[in-house]
Formats: C-alpha cells, sequence, structure tokens
C-alpha cells in the first residue's frame, strides 16, 4: 500500500492499549490494512466470530492485496461433537500453524471462539514435518508406515487432502495445506522428478524440486501416540472401555469422528495460537470480543453438562480443551493492543471518517437514486463504486449510468489514487467508507443485502 489515508499511527508498546475510534463502515479494515504495512510487525485481527473474520480477510485481500494474509479457520463443530472437521479446514489450519513464525509482518485474522482452542505443540509441527527433494533415496515402504503415522490415508486414487496411493515406482500425495496434489516419479529408490497434478483428470501441471509435507492431522497417530491415548484415557475415565468405540477405534489404529476433542491424550501438554506467533506482534480487538469469548464459554460449559455423563463417550472438562478467560487476558496483555470502539477511552486515536448516508434506491420512486446523485455530485474526489462480480459490476455499473453516474473500470484499489473520475471495480465488500480524501461505495449501499 503506497497511498495513506490516514495519519500514521505508532503502535502502543508491549503490554500497553489503546482505542482507535470514529472508524465506520470499512474505514477501520483500511485503517488497520495501513497499520500492517507500516510497522514490522503480525497485526492479529480478533473477531467476534468466523462471519467477520471472513470480512476482515476480504477487506485485506482489497485494501492491500501484496500484504501477507493469513486466516485461521474454526474447526466449524460443536464442542465435543462426534465430528471431525473437515480436511480443507485442517489444512489450512496446519498451513497457517506452519507460516506463522515465518511472517514478521502481515495480517492475520482469527474468531475469538477459535482462539479459545488449545491446539498442538509447536514442536509437534516441526518435527512431524518432513521434506521431499528431487534426487532424494526414498524407502517406499519406510514412507508409506510414515505417511500412515502422519495421519494419511492410502487410497485408490488421491483426490483429497490428507491422501496418498503408491502405484509400482509412483507415489502420488495430496499435502495439507497445499493446493495441488504431487507426484513422486521413482528410479529405483531415488526421486526422480516430482510433478503437480489435476487430480480430475490426472494432468501434469508443473514439475517442482522440493515438496514440503505437513502432517494430515493435528495430533501424531502412530503406536506411541495410540499407546498414550489408551494410557490418559484410563487415567482420565473409570468406564468399561468396551463400550467406548472412541478408545476402541483408537485402539485398532483407526481415527474416530471427534477425536479432536481428545486432543489432550495425545500431548504432554498443549499449546496455543500464542505459541506460534512470531516476535513482535500488534493485537487489533473487535466490538464485542470479550462478551463473545465468555458467551463461548458458558455455551461450552453448558455443553459439557449435558454430555458428561454418557458413559459410552466421556468427554474432558473444559479447561483442558480451551482457555478460560483470564488466561485469554494474560496471553492479550502482552502485545500491544488496540481495542476498536465507538466509545473513546482514555487513551484514543480519533479517526475522522464518516458515516455514510442512506443511499439505498427506492424503485418505487420517480427518481430511484436520487439520494445516491445528491450525495455522489457533493463529492470531491472522485468516488469509487465496488461491485461483488464481474456480472455484478456490469448491472451496477448500467444502473449508475441511467442516475447520471459515469464510471471507469479498474482492477483494484491500488489502481484508484490518482484517477481523475469516479470508478467501479469488484471485492467482496457490503460496506463502503467516507472519508475527506475518499469515499468507497458497495453495491450493498446502494441496492441493499441481496436475499439468498
Amino acid at each position: 500500500m503506497t497511498t495513506s489515508y490516514f495519519p500514521t499511527t505508532k503502535l502502543p508498546g508491549p503490554g500497553e492499549r489503546i482505542t482507535w475510534s470514529g472508524l465506520h463502515g470499512a474505514a477501520d479494515a483500511l485503517a488497520v490494512t495501513e497499520l500492517a504495512s507500516q510497522n514490522a510487525a503480525l497485526v492479529l485481527v480478533i473477531t467476534r466470530d468466523s462471519a467477520r473474520a471472513t470480512r476482515w480477510q476480504n477487506a485485506a485481500a482489497f485494501f492491500a492485496p501484496t500484504t501477507t494474509a493469513l486466516h485461521f479457520p474454526d474447526w466449524e463443530t460443536l464442542p465435543y461433537d462426534a465430528f471431525s472437521p473437515h480436511q480443507d479446514i485442517v489444512s489450512e489450519r496446519l498451513a497457517t500453524l506452519r507460516e506463522l513464525p515465518q511472517n514478521p509482518q502481515g495480517i492475520l485474522t482469527v474468531p475469538v471462539t477459535t482462539l479459545l482452542q488449545r491446539v498442538c505443540p509447536l514442536p509437534f509441527l516441526a518435527g512431524a514435518s518432513f521434506d521431499f527433494k528431487q534426487g532424494q533415496t526414498l524407502d517406499v515402504n519406510a514412507q508409506r508406515m510414515t505417511l500412515d503415522a502422519a495421519g494419511y490415508q492410502n487410497s485408490d486414487t488421491v483426490t483429497e487432502r490428507g491422501q496418498y496411493t503408491v502405484r509400482g515406482s509412483v507415489m502420488d500425495i495430496y499435502p495439507m495445506g497445499a493446493d495441488l496434489p504431487v507426484r513422486l516419479d521413482l528410479f529405483d529408490e531415488e526421486i526422480d522428478s516430482l510433478r503437480t497434478f489435476d487430480p480430475e483428470n490426472q494432468r501434469t501441471i508443473e514439475k517442482i524440486d522440493r515438496l514440503q509435507l505437513l502432517p494430515a492431522k493435528e495430533f501424531p497417530f502412530d503406536d506411541a501416540a495410540v499407546a498414550r491415548f489408551r494410557d490418559r484415557w484410563h487415567h482420565a475415565f473409570n468406564v468399561d472401555v468396551r463400550r467406548c468405540s472412541v478408545y476402541q477405534d483408537v485402539s485398532s489404529h483407526i481415527v474416530p469422528n471427534g477425536v479432536e476433542y481428545y486432543l489432550p491424550f495425545f500431548f504432554d501438554e498443549l499449546g496455543t495460537l500464542f505459541d506460534y506467533l512470531p516476535d513482535h506482534v500488534a493485537v487489533i480487538l473487535e466490538p464485542g470480543v470479550l462478551a463473545a469469548a465468555q458467551h463461548q464459554l458458558d455455551e461450552i460449559a453448558a455443553r459439557y453438562e449435558s454430555l458428561r455423563h454418557d458413559v459410552e463417550r466421556p468427554i474432558l472438562p473444559p479447561e483442558r480443551l480451551f482457555l478460560t478467560l483470564d488466561e485469554l487476558h494474560r496471553l492479550l496483555n502482552v502485545h500491544p493492543r488496540i481495542d476498536l470502539t465507538a466509545s473513546p477511552g482514555k487513551h484514543d486515536v480519533a479517526f475522522g471518517s464518516l458515516a455514510l448516508p442512506d443511499l439505498e434506491m427506492n424503485p418505487r420512486s420517480t427518481h430511484p437514486a436520487e439520494k445516491l446523485t445528491s450525495f455522489v455530485s457533493g463529492q470531491q474526489p472522485a468516488v469509487l463504486f465496488v461491485a461483488e462480480s464481474a456480472g455484478r459490476r456490469e448491472m451496477f455499473d448500467e444502473l449508475l449510468r441511467k442516475a447520471g453516474i459515469q464510471t471507469s473500470i479498474i482492477n483494484g484499489f491500488e489502481d484508484f489514487p490518482g484517477t481523475q473520475g469516479h470508478c467501479i471495480t469488484t471485492a467482496d465488500l457490503d460496506e463502503g467508507l467516507h472519508l475527506p480524501n475518499l469515499t468507497l461505495i458497495t453495491e450493498t449501499d446502494v441496492l441493499g443485502t441481496r436475499q439468498t
């Protein structure tokens, strides 16, 4: 980001807390992306829920497309569910955990409900990751056992992340955290080539020199891990294991659904997302984050009380799996912290954004876009309009032309500064912003929220 729309803002010191007020609509996301570009620190944006995290992801991609943007997604299961998260979600989580320590600058978004969750410890991920290189000697049988222990599933055809197959001198692997599967061609016991391929038609896409492989699960599943699980189960629960399907499946080296809620049985000690963060981190809290954390912990406690007496599927107490509110506060207070708020605090930075007026079209009116045209006619400099997709952009632009507003199409936000007239582009944004030197109006501002 080269153009700045806000005064340069200093980060608070470690353990210090300030508030930012006066940020309406998408102005908060623009201010935070500028903060990330101006400071040598990773900006951790903590949101109230997963939907808000997606909103911040989309905004960061629009306002700062060259800034490293990471996301740590939620499992999308209820606490103590007998369902496991989708492999694509596990893949993104593991990829983010791998990338975090190596990214001293950028933006990480995470819902506070996910931040409360204890995760695999840092040493596990480092120890369970391994590389393949062209020219490397590979013992196929030993590698199959290693992949099994890392949670990869042997299948006839590789179509999903976390799968592998061996056919003669060819090994196909779909790595966690990767966009495409990889084919290893062997010559005797040496890797002759590595190629990404399309899982739909099996055609080669490109040759690569190296493959970094993450584990397929957020926990180990080798013989030692299974033995550790069994031992800790017996210490934690006084139940008849013959009636416990989770215990029986793990004992048979089968990964049961919902085993993630027994994560402490696989490790001596769990970690938190904070363990993976680089040295310099600035924390941004949306309004209502701590209230959302308390609500989530109350929900977890209620589910625990409801399910704890099931002798066929006993469960661990919440504090073994989730941070307490006091622990969350302690971890947050280590870092420089900025609370986004509508009510300025003692140490406040006030921003000069304004709320957009009501610009929604009224199809029953003689002049449906009267409010929009009246507002835009008084704006200097030019206005940037944003539509959801290329198709929506064409429709939105036609409505603007009928209202007498002429626009030029640009590729993205970075192309807008310096233009002489109104422009239109595409982005997944549903709220605009209004600053003295920038006005952005989305199709949602004009057409209202679409019914899906």
